[in-house]
């Protein structure tokens, strides 16, 4: 066994210093929209304020987590070709989310993915099922993030203790639960905004460093991580992660399914579309975006393969050992100048602190969006019945916001030995089978009522989160959420293929056995509304 990776007290220095530079900017924000945030616009839509160009970074900053910046380039890092499925998914999701759902839902929405939904279809059991499913939806995306924390720290600081590990994902959830309960929408879009230029600095700069290396040859790069991974040109083909066999060609094509219309599902990016003021600035800032997340994707190419060739991802490195979460960091010491020198450890500090606020500002993201749905959808329409104040709403939001990141925190913990680009998957998957079949055939099909609305999200809901629970993604395998149980009886690791056809037939069922004549009488209201943004908010 090798010894423990360690990092030079200087980069240690610098690298607590840049972290505390971090968290004290993203503090200072969060704190002065605090005072800006005295309504239930400002807290949960940022008073419907933001430019298009404003928003565009802030959907990059929201789209380009930890999953990302750490995680594909990891997995591109142990699998080649493979890994970069997942740059590839996240992409051309973008696009679908953009052609099917973004401007729609937000003409005809407010402030939550419910609101489209209730709009016209029974409001207690439609924003009960849209508040359940976004709860499970950004418990799944926190747990990469938090997990992709507790590497990042770990690796950094040198510390191998798996309490201090603990220690530094609670420190992570007690900053966005300070984050999303004191700034809102506001603070969160700022921190986003902050995050984006960030994270595109970095990884243009470790992108150009590692095209200098191989003269900017693509060729020369390729050929080097073939050859450093030790298997030669099959890591630069199909099979290394899926397809070796038939259950993993069908989990890769799960897994492509759950990439590809997973993002149309999201939450915390859909929300996203009420920060501007018109349906003109939130095209502007789907253009922006569109550009952003384009451009980061591809360098995650250079990102995963440079790693592959410049660093040791043998079954006893620090990448390994890591799943991968902590290519990019090393990566970036390496171009810099390698362990020990001035540039390696600068580098190191600058990359780690940009990861460090790509996961203060996504987590913020998620976690104000599960608590605006608990207390908007849950609280002030099915407790309250429309009848709560701003105020009550608001206090709701921020109680809300404490518990969800506790639950968080004590889920993340055990999930650590998961790579993180693996578990948003997951996510995605359940986000596709549970929410975008009720968003579509809402937003498309006159006939679609409510009993076929919370059909849909429970039994797409149920059917991800069980075969998940029933995957070797949580007993079966060394790697799983319990390694000494075995429960697996469903092979895949991704449920996609199963449960998003699921969730698109329990809506067509639960239409047709329902009878709402309300849901038909409004859905020309609501096609007039989502279509050309007159009386949207």
């Amino acid at each position: 066994m090798s010894a423990p990776l360690m990092v030079p007290m200087a980069s240690n220095g610098l690298t607590v210093t840049l972290f505390l530079f971090v968290v004290l900017l993203t503090l200072g924000i969060t704190f002065w929209a605090s005072r800006n945030t005295k309504s239930a616009a400002d807290y949960y839509a940022g008073g419907r304020s933001f430019s298009g160009f404003q928003n565009g970074l802030a959907i990059g900053g929201d789209y380009m987590s930890a999953a990302s910046f750490l995680g594909i380039s990891g997995a591109i890092a142990l699998s080649g070709y493979d890994g970069f499925l997942y740059s590839i998914g996240f992409l051309v999701a973008w696009l679908v989310a953009l052609l099917l759902v973004a401007e729609l839902l937000r003409n005809s929405g407010k402030y939550t993915m419910a609101d489209q939904l209730a709009f016209r279809m029974r409001q207690t059991p439609v924003r009960s099922a849209a508040a359940t499913s976004t709860i499970v939806v950004s418990i799944f995306y926190l747990l990469a993030q938090m997990v992709g924390a507790g590497s990042l720290v770990g690796l950094l600081l040198g510390v191998n203790d798996p309490a201090l590990k603990n220690l530094v994902i609670v420190g992570v959830g007690v900053l966005m639960i300070v984050y999303v309960t004191l700034g809102g929408m506001k603070g969160t879009t700022w921190v986003q905004i902050v995050k984006a230029v960030l994270l595109m600095i970095g990884t243009i700069l470790v992108t150009v460093l590692v095209l200098v290396k191989f003269g900017f040859n693509l060729s020369d790069l390729l050929g080097a991580a073939a050859e450093n991974s030790g298997k030669g040109e099959a890591f630069l083909q199909p099979g290394q992660l899926y397809g070796k066999d038939l259950v993993g060609k069908f989990d890769f094509l799960s897994l492509g399914l759950a990439l590809v219309l997973g993002t149309a599902g999201l939450p915390h990016i859909l929300i996203r579309f009420y920060t501007t003021p018109t349906a003109k600035a939130a095209r502007t800032s789907v253009l922006w975006a569109i550009g952003l997340i384009g451009a980061f994707y591809l360098m995650t190419l250079v990102l995963g393969f440079g790693a592959a060739a410049l660093l040791d991802t043998g079954p006893d490195s620090a990448v390994a050992k890591s799943k991968g979460n902590v290519a990019s960091p090393l990566l970036a010491e390496a171009v810099g100048g390698g362990e020990g020198t001035l540039g390696g450890s600068i580098l190191l500090a600058l990359i780690a602190a940009v990861a460090f606020a790509t996961i203060l500002a996504v987590v913020a993201g998620l976690t104000l969006t599960s608590a605006s749905s608990v207390a908007h959808d849950l609280y002030a329409s099915v407790i309250k019945k429309g009848r709560a104040t701003e105020r009550q709403e608001m206090i709701v939001a921020r109680l809300a916001a404490f518990g969800i990141g506790v639950v968080a925190i004590a889920l993340a913990i055990p999930a650590q030995r998961l790579n993180i680009a693996f578990l948003v998957a997951l996510a995605f998957a359940v986000a596709a089978s549970a929410n975008l079949p009720a968003l579509l055939f809402n937003l498309f099909w006159r006939r679609f009522n409510t009993s076929g609305a919370t059909w849909s999200i429970y039994g797409g809901l149920i059917a991800a989160v069980g075969l998940v629970f029933f995957s070797p993604v949580v007993s079966g395998a060394s790697s799983s959420l319990i390694p000494g149980a075995n429960f697996a009886w469903f092979p895949l690791n991704n449920p996609g293929i199963v449960s998003i056809p699921i969730g698109f037939l329990c809506g067509v069922i639960g239409t047709l056995v329902g009878r709402d004549d309300q849901a038909r009488e409004g859905y020309d209201e609501l096609e007039v509304r989502s279509l050309t943004g007159s009386g949207a908010h």
